[in-house]
C-alpha cells in the first residue's frame, strides 16, 4: 500500500514539473499565433470598410490558403519528430544533418507550390464557386498572395525546425515582425491618400489605393521578409544551423522524416480540401454567408490559441522524450498537458460564447451579417474544450511519430460527418449556414471521442508495446 502511494506521489510530482516547461514552450507559441490572428482580425476590418463584396473576395479563397498552408506544415512534422528525439537521444549531429534536408525541401516544396498557385490563380474561385461579380478579384488576390510561396515555406518549415529543438521564441520573434510589417503596409496600400486630423491638425497620410490587391499585396511583402529572417536565424543558430551540412538528399535522413509526415501530408490535404469543399457549399449561399462565415471563421481562430500553443509543446516535449527511452516523462507529459488544454479551452469558449456579437460587430456593420456570425459563433463555442482534447493528443502523436492514426480519425470526421452532413443539409434539404456549421461541431465532436478513447487505451504511447506485449503473454498463460 506504502509503496502504491509513493509511486503515485513521485508521478503527480513529475506531472507538476511538466508544467513550467509545458508553458516555456508554449507561450511563445500562442503569443505568435496571438500576433497572426491579430492581423488577420485587422485584414478582415481593413477589407471590410470597402464593403461586402469585398470581403467575400478575401475569403473566398481561404480554405485553399489552409489547404497549401497545412499542406506544407505537414511535411514539418517529419523533421519536429525526428529532430526532437534526436535531442533526446542526445544525437546534436544527426539533428544538424536533418537541418540541412529541411534546406533542401523547401527549395523543392516551396518551387512547386509557387509553380502551382501561379497557374491555378484563375481557376481557384471558379473551382470555389464564388460569385461572377467577385471572381477577377479574388483570382487577383490569390495570385498576389502567393507569389512569394518559396519565403512562406522556409517560414513554416524552418520554424518547426527551431521548435523543434525548443525554441520557441525566434519564430514568435520573426512571426511578430512579419504581423508589424503587414499591418503597416496594409494601411498605405489599402487605401488611396486620404486627410486625419490628428490634434486639431489635418494630416495627409499617402496611400495607394489598391484596395484587395494592396491587402495582397502587404502581405506578399511581409512573408518575403519573414522568409528571409527566419532563414537568417535559422543559420545562425548554434544549435540546429544547416551550415556545413550536405543539401544532397540523405535517405538515412528523409526516409523516417516522410514516413512521418506522408500520412500528416494526406491527412493535412484531405482535411484541408474538405474545408475547400465545405467553403464551395457555403459559397454557394451567396455574399450574406460568404462574408458571415469569413468573419466568423476570422474570430473563431484566435480562440484555438491555447490548444495550437499546448500542441507544439506537446509535439516537441513527446519527441523528447521517446529519444530519451523516458517513459515515465511522457506519461506525466500526458497528464500534465490534457487537463490543462481542456480548462483552457473552456476559458476561450466561455469568451467566445459571450463576446460572439461584438466581435462580428467589429468587421461588418450589416445587421445580416452580425445576426447570422454571432449565432454560428455560439454555437462552436460550446464544443471548444471537446476539441481541444483531440488537438493537444494529436500534437504528442506527431511527438513520437504516430501520424497514421489521426489521419484515418481526421478524414473520417471530415468527410464522414461535416463535408456528407453539409451536402445532405444544403443541396438536399436546401438549410443555410446553420446547418453547416453543425455539421461542423459533429465533426469536432466526432473526434473529441476518437481521440480521447485511442488515448485511454494507452496505444498512443510506442514505449507501451513491451508492457501491453508482456501483459498479453501473461494473460494468455
Amino acid at each position: 500500500m506504502k509503496s502504491t502511494r509513493n509511486r503515485s506521489r513521485l508521478a503527480d510530482q513529475g506531472t507538476k514539473e511538466m508544467l513550467p516547461v509545458i508553458f516555456s514552450l508554449a507561450w511563445p507559441t500562442m503569443l505568435e499565433q496571438l500576433m497572426q490572428t491579430a492581423v488577420q482580425y485587422m485584414d478582415t476590418g481593413m477589407v471590410g470598410v470597402l464593403g461586402t463584396s469585398a470581403t467575400a473576395a478575401v475569403g473566398a479563397t481561404s480554405t485553399v490558403n489552409w489547404l497549401i498552408g497545412s499542406t506544407v506544415s505537414a511535411i514539418s512534422i517529419g523533421f519536429l519528430a525526428y529532430i526532437s528525439q534526436s535531442i533526446g537521444a542526445g544525437k546534436k549531429e544527426q539533428a544538424k544533418k536533418a537541418s540541412g534536408q529541411a534546406v533542401l525541401t523547401v527549395v523543392i516544396v516551396g518551387i512547386f507550390f509557387t509553380i502551382l498557385t501561379m497557374g491555378l490563380s484563375r481557376k481557384v474561385p471558379v473551382w470555389m464557386q464564388v460569385d461572377p461579380s467577385i471572381q477577377k478579384l479574388a483570382s487577383s488576390y490569390f495570385l498576389i498572395l502567393y507569389a512569394p510561396m518559396l519565403f512562406r515555406t522556409a517560414n513554416i518549415i524552418f520554424g518547426t525546425v527551431l521548435r523543434a529543438v525548443g525554441d520557441t521564441k525566434t519564430p514568435m520573434q520573426v512571426g511578430v515582425a512579419f504581423n508589424v510589417i503587414n499591418i503597416v503596409l496594409n494601411f498605405f496600400l489599402i487605401y488611396s491618400t486620404r486627410t486625419v486630423l490628428i490634434g486639431g491638425k489635418e494630416l495627409v497620410i499617402p496611400g495607394a489605393g489598391w484596395g484587395v490587391q494592396g491587402a495582397a499585396a502587404a502581405s506578399a511583402i511581409a512573408y518575403t521578409i519573414g522568409g528571409i529572417a527566419i532563414t537568417v536565424k535559422l543559420w545562425k543558430h548554434t544549435d540546429i544551423s544547416p551550415k556545413g551540412q550536405s543539401f544532397l538528399p540523405d535517405s538515412a535522413v528523409l526516409r523516417p522524416c516522410l514516413k512521418v509526415a506522408v500520412p500528416n501530408m494526406f491527412q493535412r490535404f484531405a482535411t484541408s480540401l474538405g474545408y475547400v469543399a465545405f467553403a464551395s457549399m457555403i459559397n454557394s449561399l451567396g455574399e450574406t454567408a460568404t462574408a458571415a462565415h469569413t468573419i466568423a471563421n476570422t474570430v473563431e481562430s484566435a480562440f484555438y490559441i491555447p490548444g495550437y500553443g499546448m500542441q507544439t509543446a506537446a509535439a516537441t516535449l513527446a519527441g523528447n522524450a521517446l529519444g530519451a527511452n523516458d517513459n515515465k516523462k511522457l506519461n506525466s507529459l500526458a497528464k500534465a498537458i490534457v487537463p490543462l488544454e481542456v480548462g483552457l479551452m473552456v476559458i476561450s469558449g466561455s469568451l467566445l460564447f459571450i463576446f460572439a456579437p461584438i466581435l462580428i460587430r467589429l468587421f461588418s456593420s450589416d445587421a445580416q451579417v452580425i445576426r447570422l456570425g454571432s449565432t454560428v459563433l455560439r454555437m462552436v463555442a460550446v464544443s471548444e474544450p471537446f476539441y481541444g482534447v483531440p488537438i493537444v493528443i494529436e500534437g504528442m502523436m506527431q511527438g513520437v511519430g504516430k501520424t497514421v492514426t489521426p489521419f484515418i480519425f481526421n478524414v473520417a470526421g471530415m468527410w464522414g460527418v461535416r463535408i456528407l452532413g453539409t451536402f445532405i443539409c444544403i443541396h438536399l434539404l436546401g438549410l443555410g449556414l446553420v446547418s453547416a456549421w453543425g455539421c461542423m461541431i459533429g465533426h469536432n465532436m466526432l473526434l473529441f471521442v476518437l481521440f480521447t478513447l485511442h488515448y485511454f487505451s494507452g496505444r498512443w504511447n510506442p514505449m507501451n508495446k513491451t508492457k501491453v506485449s508482456f501483459q498479453y503473454k501473461i494473460c494468455k498463460k
